[in-house]
């Protein structure tokens, strides 16, 4: 094997290996997309259970 050979593969190495890192990190951001609303969710939820439960103190 000639020498552009070793690097013509090394360099596809480091192309296959960005491409995968660039797919899980797409892949990451996606999750992150589709939680946040649930959070979100659960954030309200709680906000208003701390707010009743206030207002039931004031009517107390």
């Amino acid at each position: 094997m000639g020498m552009k050979d070793q690097f013509q593969e090394k360099s596809e190495q480091m192309q296959q290996k960005a491409r995968e890192k660039a797919q899980q990190a797409k892949e990451q951001t996606q999750r992150r997309g589709s939680q946040r609303p649930q959070r979100d969710e659960e954030s309200e939820r709680i906000r208003r259970e701390e707010e009743d439960r206030l207002n039931q103190d004031y009517d107390a």
